[in-house]
């Protein structure tokens, strides 16, 4: 019984079992299947994410080329608007040059036509004259005759009486011939001195630019004003202590204001600015960094600015130190004027009349471009810009021609060489030309007036004139009431006023004029 009962046991035990089996094999079979399944789906989800980012990658390439296309059409279109204004440019001023041209060209055949004419007059009258001297000699000889017949003179005492009078014709012959020859000297001359003016103002062209003692800043909106006052003000006072300049935020829209007098680090300072907006980061110590780095940046554009100056004009083995001044010229304006333009196209005008003169047309320009060189520097020393410029110089070992131009050309020290009225006339030129220099012109007239005025205050002036554009005043005295020494005096009088009492650019000439007149009349 036990033997069956376990037999039993067994058979139900193998029964459990191998269902067991067959239940776990179709879990198993089941689980598979579903695995299967999600497997698949989640194989299809994969293959749909995966379509779905490369459409999206693809329209986001699509936006990136058309908008890399348009940025490239834009560029494009621009260089081509800037090609086309440049070619119109110079087809205007080849225009320009053959209608001047052309000019040149009618002006010369008429003046040849007029000196064919005048060589035909002078041959007439040179057969004329030579006539008139024969009825002359032939009159002369009659009237010998006849005075030694009605005088009764004796031969030698017609002769010497003869000679007397011919002497005395001749001599007021020559100096009527005299004065002919020296009019007409110094008409030819005043025509030759302006011929050679105007053609090197016609062949010489400079640009201007117009600055003041501001620069403005444009901001992308109003919250940016608060980030550059930064709390409590510590941004706008670490940036003024930086850069030396005043940051003026005022209720103007998206634009602040920076004032400084010196142009070099008020430049720095809007480099500085700018770079700063643009970065986003404001702080004390980024402002320090990017301060530094407009300084070096502006040291660069300085330098390069006095390089191509010399490059423009031909000028050649000038010191680093000298021509990272002439560079500083181009931030510093008077009176509207740049004053590194000012000195090449003053260089360029020196130039000109010096070729025409037949003198060292290098040596012209070298005097003309570094004549005010004085004012890049004018600011760190006492003194006029005259000799700041000249001692500046000397120290570089500049020709002597040159540091005599920059220290004589507005008279304080006597000139030694003709360089420095070739560079007083071309300085006169490009300053004193109407437009040239920004100046009201109210206050011209004004300034004008008053100098009029503070001459003719002056007891025994008669007139007084102001001319070259208020350079100069030339005063006109009664020669009864002033001598040579009150003249003297009353020179140096006038100039003393004129500095107490008026502001103006530069240096103004005083010139007292006194003359003796005699007048009779021959009845």
């Amino acid at each position: 019984m036990n033997g069956l009962n376990i037999f039993i046991f067994i058979g139900i035990a193998a029964v459990i079992g191998l269902f067991s089996f067959f239940l776990f094999s179709y879990l198993a079979k089941k689980a598979n299947a579903d695995k299967l399944k999600k497997a698949e789906a989640d194989a299809r989800k994969t293959v749909a994410d995966a379509e779905n980012e490369a459409k999206i990658k693809k329209k986001e390439a699509v936006l990136e080329a058309r908008e890399e296309y348009l940025k490239l059409k834009s560029e494009f279109d621009r260089e081509s608007g800037n090609k086309r204004r440049e070619l119109e440019a110079a087809e205007k001023t080849l225009r320009d040059q053959q209608h001047t041209v052309q000019k040149k060209l009618e002006f010369l055949e008429a003046r040849d036509n007029e000196l064919g004419k005048r060589e035909k007059t002078i041959h007439t009258r040179e057969k004329g004259i030579d006539l008139a001297e024969k009825e002359l000699a032939d009159t002369l000889h009659k009237q010998n005759e006849q005075l030694q017949k009605i005088a009764q003179m004796t031969p030698e005492e017609a002769k010497r009486q003869l000679m007397d009078n011919m002497m005395h014709d001749a001599k007021v012959e020559g100096a009527a011939y005299i004065k002919e020859i020296r009019d007409q000297a110094e008409k030819d001359a005043d025509k030759e001195v302006k011929e050679i003016i105007l053609s090197a103002i016609y062949r010489c062209a400079a640009d201007y630019t117009v600055e003041t003692t501001v620069s403005v800043v444009n901001l992308p909106n109003d919250e940016m004003k608060g980030r550059i006052i930064g709390r409590e003000g510590r941004n706008i006072r670490s940036f003024e202590t930086a850069t030396g300049i005043d940051v003026i935020v005022d209720d103007t829209p998206e634009a602040v204001i920076l004032s400084g007098y010196d142009p070099v680090r008020r430049e720095i300072a809007r480099m500085a600015l700018e770079k700063l907006i643009s970065d986003g980061r404001i702080h004390p110590t980024r402002i320090e960094e990017i301060v530094e780095k407009a300084q070096k940046e502006m040291e660069v554009i300085v330098r390069e600015a006095g390089e191509q100056a010399c490059f423009e004009l031909g000028i050649h083995g000038l010191h680093a130190d000298i021509i990272y001044q002439l560079g500083k010229l181009h931030f510093r304006t008077s009176y509207g004027q740049n004053v590194l333009a000012h000195s090449k196209e003053v260089a360029m005008i020196c130039g000109l009349i010096a070729a025409e003169l037949e003198l060292d047309a290098v040596m012209a320009k070298r005097c003309g471009l570094m004549h005010d060189i004085g004012k890049a520097i004018d600011r760190e020393t006492e003194g006029t810009h005259t000799q700041i410029g000249a001692d500046f110089v000397r120290r570089y070992h500049e020709d002597e021609f040159v540091v005599n131009a920059i220290e004589s050309h507005h008279g304080d020290v006597p000139m030694s060489s003709p360089y420095p009225v070739l560079v007083q006339t071309a300085d006169a030129i490009s300053g004193a030309r109407p437009g040239a220099r920004r100046e009201p012109l109210e206050a011209y007239i004004k300034r004008l007036q008053q100098l009029e005025e503070v001459a003719d205050s002056f007891k025994g002036v008669s007139k007084a004139y102001a001319i070259q554009a208020g350079r100069e005043i030339r005063v006109i005295v009664e020669n009864d009431t002033l001598d040579d020494l009150g003249c003297s005096i009353l020179a140096g009088d006038l100039a003393e006023k004129i500095e107490n009492e008026m502001q103006y650019p530069g240096q103004i000439k005083v010139t007292v004029i006194r003359e003796t007149r005699a007048t009779e009349f021959a009845k």
